[in-house]
């Protein structure tokens, strides 16, 4: 090559280093005022906050897994058209066919308040992953804002609910709680559904100043976690003691063995709580098996359960170990006394349990047949038209109380304060709500026992243990 075109390249090379270094030095120093720039923010960013918001709804898409009424899906459309009276139409005749559908209730209360003036909360729930127990807690939600709708709102101004599906992902109800904070909009939020989503998500509850009651979440580290972050059910301090108790005192049993899941906050929290509890009542929680493991056997569980000379096998199991918790009933066949947490509490126990799990008892925050004279009972057969359990009262509670705060201050302040007050209260379904210092509600929990029974069309029921027969 001559020297002449050798001296050209070298030209040309310098001026696309220097073409290529200004451009690089124009987008980090030489931006327009007001343009903010974050190399670091993964090209994935705007998708993911797009997802999040999918998982949302105000009554512009369903949440809920399965086929929905025509005439719900015509009433969704029209609500995410601004179709408010159309909606309304629908909505209605789809209830008239499956009453039994909250989510359409939420959105038929939405629509009706049309483009007025509301005052907004939220609740993030598992409807995908656990659709059982998403719709038994929005049951409650659709309730308290039924009521407080058709009463004439909150001073005149109707209650709206946005929806979101958490899945019970920690970090999902994370990005949603986010959403939430970020939405000037929402006031309050209900939820989420188990302690380890709780734990998640309330750090940004806490941080964004935005309230949250979980109607479920019992883990102990939520006593006292943040000022923003509350639950209307007993924590599992009271529950562990309650069972132990009990075990200790009524059937006169020492011995027991416990079943938990050492992946989940909840189980973890149920089973500590207990073996303290069994141990102050002078009894022993001789072994400890965890669930979670691949290697864990049901068979050689109780095998050496027996050999320690259990009386009592305590079942501290949660969603995802159920179905394990359920082979130990099984095997069991009656033989040792079972004891269990309120994640049992589901019609799967009954169908899978059946008479292996007769005499099973239970700790819950409430019942239906708890209370005779309780009027919520018969509100919720009235308009549902079947029984709800725990967590449809749970909620219910939880979103009277906001709807209590709200009508003493309708700002996310003015709500915590309200909360926080020493001096609050609000009429729930298990009683009034009031909590404590460190967040939680004063409140004993329900024994239940599984007994014959047709309520829930499985041939088996949770029957309350009232409180004469417990010494």
């Amino acid at each position: 090559m001559s020297q002449k075109n050798e001296t050209t390249v070298l030209v040309i090379s310098l001026l696309l280093t220097v073409g290529i270094l200004g451009g690089i030095a124009w987008w980090f120093f030489g931006q327009p005022a007001g343009v903010k720039v974050n190399v670091f923010t993964p090209p994935s960013a705007p998708a993911n906050q797009q997802q999040i918001k999918e998982r949302i709804s105000f009554g512009d898409k369903s949440l809920i897994t399965g086929e929905i009424t025509p005439e719900k899906k015509a009433g969704i459309e029209a609500l995410a058209k601004g179709n408010y009276q159309q909606a309304i139409a629908n909505l209605e005749a789809s209830l008239k066919r499956n009453r039994n559908d909250p989510e359409a209730l939420i959105y038929l209360n939405n629509a009706r308040s049309g483009y007025n003036q509301t005052y907004t909360v939220a609740t993030s729930l598992p409807l995908s992953t656990d659709p059982g127990v998403g719709l038994e807690i929005l049951r409650g939600i659709a309730q308290a804002q039924n009521e407080i709708n058709q009463s004439g709102g909150i001073k005149g101004i109707p209650l709206k609910v946005a929806i979101a599906n958490d899945e019970d992902n920690p970090k999902i109800s994370q990005q949603i709680a986010s959403n939430f904070v970020n939405n000037p909009e929402i006031l309050g939020v209900i939820g989420p559904n188990t302690s380890d989503a709780t734990l998640a998500a309330g750090a940004i509850y806490n941080s964004g100043e935005l309230v949250a009651i979980s109607p479920t979440s019992t883990s102990v580290k939520i006593s006292n976690f943040s000022r923003y972050v509350f639950r209307t059910v007993p924590s599992d301090f009271i529950a562990a003691r309650t069972l132990a108790n009990y075990m200790t005192r009524s059937l006169q049993k020492k011995n027991a063995v416990v079943f938990f899941n050492s992946q989940s906050n909840y189980s973890q929290s149920l089973k500590s709580e207990f073996v303290s509890s069994v141990s102050l009542e002078g009894g022993q929680v001789s072994s400890e098996f965890d669930l979670s493991k691949a290697d864990f056997s049901a068979a050689k569980s109780l095998e050496q359960a027996n050999k320690q000379g259990a009386e009592v096998l305590m079942l501290a199991a949660n969603n995802e170990t159920l179905d394990k918790a359920l082979q130990v009933v099984q095997l069991n066949q009656k033989k040792l006394t079972l004891l269990a947490g309120d994640d049992v509490y589901t019609v799967k126990t009954l169908e899978v349990g059946r008479e292996q799990a007769i005499g099973m008892i239970l700790a819950v925050p409430w019942h239906i047949d708890g209370n005779p004279k309780a009027s919520f009972p018969q509100k919720s057969r009235q308009l549902w038209g079947a029984d709800v359990n725990w967590r449809t009262a749970m909620a219910y509670d939880a979103t009277v109380a906001l709807i209590a705060a709200l009508n003493l201050n309708p700002t996310r302040t003015g709500v915590q304060q309200a909360l926080s007050s020493p001096d609050f209260s609000a009429p729930g379904a298990a009683g009034v709500v009031r909590f404590s210092s460190l967040g939680d509600r004063n409140a004993t929990v329900q024994l239940v026992r599984i007994a014959t029974g047709g309520r829930s069309r499985t041939g088996f029921d949770f029957e309350p243990i009232h409180s004469s027969v417990l010494k």
